[in-house]
């Protein structure tokens, strides 16, 4: 296991620095220069100099780069260009946010999903199937924006149920409080292509021999479904929810947005907004970090759902 994990740790090197280089490239040669950006439009060219100075990008490229290695490797990215505030206590700032209202998301996404999912395979085939595709295509075809707008305006504006946007300073308070409905909402978007994606899975392993085998021993449908067709299951759905849960800080930027959420995705919609290069460097180096070292934890609950898969 542990030379597995250092294994997998080794590969990633060369795929990180590809990131590295490629961010570097497209933020310092395609982004253009950010003195002037910085400077304004009435900058003199002493006071572009200047601030090429303080950013090091009056450097050659190599020791440009070499800089850009250092922040991530120090977590030091400097002073954000708009505010001032420095990178790392914004990231750190805004994670908490964010995961109060995605973690709770993805746990009530994979939950509700997997347990509808073994349900519908109980009446597959059948009419109440055929329903609840129909009710998932449809609830597919129905943008986000659709949902926020209808729910805030009922549940938060016309019914007083939940606060209409906000967000308070304790973790009880957010959760039970402000991240309530924008939950609510992401649940109402995200369950639709889950228990599609979920049933697929559930259906492909129903048919298999080792269904068949369970079934002629005697052993109830219920065991088959929730014991060993779960267990085979488990392992695409795995894949499905780690790959996910990098990009879930960036994609719900609309929640964040429309709710006042001060997380990830709203900052990453502000940095652009105000061409703030520091913070949307840092946060896409860090979500593809992210993005492998999940990739590494599903390869490792691969096993602990079934001891059978081989590490390579």
């Amino acid at each position: 296991m542990l030379s597995f994990i250092v294994r997998r740790l080794w590969q990633m090197l060369p795929t990180m620095l590809g990131v590295v280089v490629l961010v570097f490239v497209l933020f310092n040669w395609v982004g253009g220069d950010p003195a002037y950006l910085l400077a304004g439009k009435m900058a003199d060219t002493a006071a572009i100099e200047n601030i090429r100075r303080q950013l090091g990008t009056d450097q050659p490229w190599p020791s440009q780069l070499w800089i850009f290695i250092q922040q991530i490797l120090t977590f030091d990215f400097g002073n954000a260009w708009s505010t001032g505030e420095p990178v790392s206590h914004i990231i750190a700032s805004r994670l908490g946010p964010s995961l109060t209202v995605l973690v709770p998301l993805t746990i009530l996404e994979t939950v509700l999903g997997i347990a509808l999912a073994l349900a519908i395979a109980f009446v597959r085939g059948s009419l109440t199937d055929r329903a609840v595709m129909v009710a998932c295509t449809v609830g597919m075809s129905i943008s986000i924006l659709v949902y926020i707008i209808v729910f805030q305006y009922v549940f938060a504006y016309k019914l007083g149920l939940f606060p209409v946007q906000g967000w308070g300073n304790g973790l009880g308070e957010n959760l039970l409080r402000y991240a309530l409905l924008p939950i609510i909402i992401g649940l109402a978007v995200s369950i639709a292509p889950t228990l599609r994606l979920y049933r697929s899975f559930v259906l492909d392993e129903v048919n298999q021999d080792y269904v068949r085998t369970a079934r002629a021993k005697g052993l109830s449908e219920r065991r088959v479904v929730w014991v060993h067709v779960l267990r085979n299951a488990a392992i695409p759905i795995i894949t499905h929810v780690m790959a996910n849960l990098p990009a879930l800080l960036i994609g719900a930027f609309l929640l964040e947005r429309f709710f006042g959420i001060p997380g990830i995705g709203r900052e990453v919609i502000l940095a652009v907004e105000r061409s703030d290069f520091p913070v949307i460097k840092a946060i896409t180096v860090y979500v593809a970090a992210a993005t492998m070292l999940f990739n590494l934890l599903a390869d490792l609950l691969y096993q602990a759902v079934d001891p059978r898969v081989q590490l390579t």
